[in-house]
C-alpha cells in the first residue's frame, strides 16, 4: 500500500492527528505534523465514498477515511517516520526516482 498524505491544512493536523495514521500522533508532536506532510505533491482527487469508488481501489486507498489525497509525492518520509510505519507493519513505499 503506498503511503498518500491527506491533504488538510496544518491546523487541523494539529488539533486532531492524521485519521489513516493515527500511529503518527500527529496531534501529540506538531512538529511531526512538518515531517509527514509537503507541498511537493502532483494532483488532488476528492474521495466520498472510498469503499464504492473505483479511483480510490486502484489508488489503494479504499480502506483511507472520506477526504482530498494527493495523487502522487515527490518527497519520502524521514526515516524516523519510515521506522514507525515498519513498527507498525505498515507497508511504505517511498516515491519514485525519475
Amino acid at each position: 500500500m503506498t503511503v498518500l498524505l491527506l491533504f488538510e491544512l496544518l491546523l487541523q493536523f494539529r488539533e486532531s492527528g492524521c485519521e489513516n495514521c493515527p500511529f503518527f500522533q500527529m496531534e501529540d508532536d506538531h512538529e511531526r505534523v512538518v515531517d509527514c506532510t509537503t507541498p511537493n505533491f502532483t494532483g488532488i482527487i476528492s474521495v466520498m465514498d472510498p469503499t464504492r469508488s473505483w479511483a480510490a481501489r486502484w489508488l489503494r486507498i479504499g480502506r483511507f477515511a472520506p477526504g482530498c489525497y494527493t495523487l502522487a509525492v515527490s518527497e519520502a518520509l524521514p526515516h524516523e517516520m519510515q521506522n514507525i510505519c515498519e513498527e507498525e507493519r505498515i507497508p511504505y513505499v517511498p516515491p519514485k526516482r525519475g
